[in-house]
């Protein structure tokens, strides 16, 4: 890229990665270079001709980035007029740390599960102590969502029970800022599962539908401090499975 010349392979180089879509690498290089350039929400991009040209790759690969990127919410195409740096508002929006987060960037992930691990704990404790029961029944119910959504395979379903989950709990705290900050910090995560972890990590469901449910009880049963511990087990053990996989990715097997 850029004019460097690519090394010459040779036979002592160390075996391929596992392989990965061209669109995925290319969604990875546009973010790259988003934070290269320091560009800002509302700031224009290269054009996908541009960006083709830039990274050595065909437009149908640069297009089809693009749309996952618009997708996940870090690119805005606006038809006629070009490639724009999304600006999704919002209190503590995703778009705060869409700057400069990169979801590829293994720092950059661990950073964002020490931030989860210090909002969850926070919102479990406060929401054991002050949630309504109208709330625990909504924290209940999204965790039954999960564990049928694991039982039957059906990802999709999974998803949507765990951000409920951890959304009611942000609720049931009452504190809109950490409500806001819950739902800012899972959009970064799924950014990462998308590209980062090509499509997410399932290995820690049949563990999160147990943990899910630990933290529900201590919050139901009005203790704040079993709450906050429930939540760093979880925070902690989904992060485990992230170091897992990426240790698969990187080592194989």
């Amino acid at each position: 890229m850029d004019g460097v010349p690519l090394p010459a392979v040779t036979t002592d180089a160390a075996p391929p990665g596992p392989y990965r879509p061209g669109y995925e690498v290319a969604a990875e290089q546009i973010l790259h270079l988003i934070a290269e350039r320091e560009l800002r929400p509302g700031d224009r991009m290269p054009t996908e001709i541009e960006l083709a040209a830039r990274m050595g790759t065909s437009r149908t690969l640069v297009r089809e980035a693009v749309k996952i990127l618009s997708a996940i919410g870090r690119v805005r195409a606006h038809k006629g007029r070009g490639l724009y740096v999304a600006d999704d508002e919002g209190m503590l929006g995703s778009s705060r740390w869409g700057e400069f987060f990169l979801p590829t960037d293994l720092d950059h992930v661990y950073m964002l599960f020490e931030y989860r691990r210090l909002q969850e704990t926070a919102a479990s404790r406060l929401a054991a102590a002050i949630a309504t029961p109208a709330e625990l029944r909504t924290i209940e119910a999204a965790a039954e969502t999960c564990r049928q959504g694991h039982l039957t395979g059906q990802t999709a379903l999974f998803d949507r029970g765990d951000d409920d989950f951890h959304l009611g709990i942000a609720a049931a705290s009452h504190n809109q800022f950490l409500v806001a900050a819950v739902r800012g910090a899972r959009r970064l995560q799924r950014q990462s599962n998308i590209i980062g972890m090509c499509g997410g990590i399932g290995g820690h469901a049949s563990g999160a539908i147990d943990e899910h449910a630990a933290i529900y009880r201590a919050i139901r049963d009005g203790d704040p401090e079993a709450a906050a511990r429930a939540a760093t087990i979880h925070i902690d053990n989904t992060l485990e499975d992230y170091r897992r996989e990426i240790k698969r990715r990187v080592f194989g097997g």
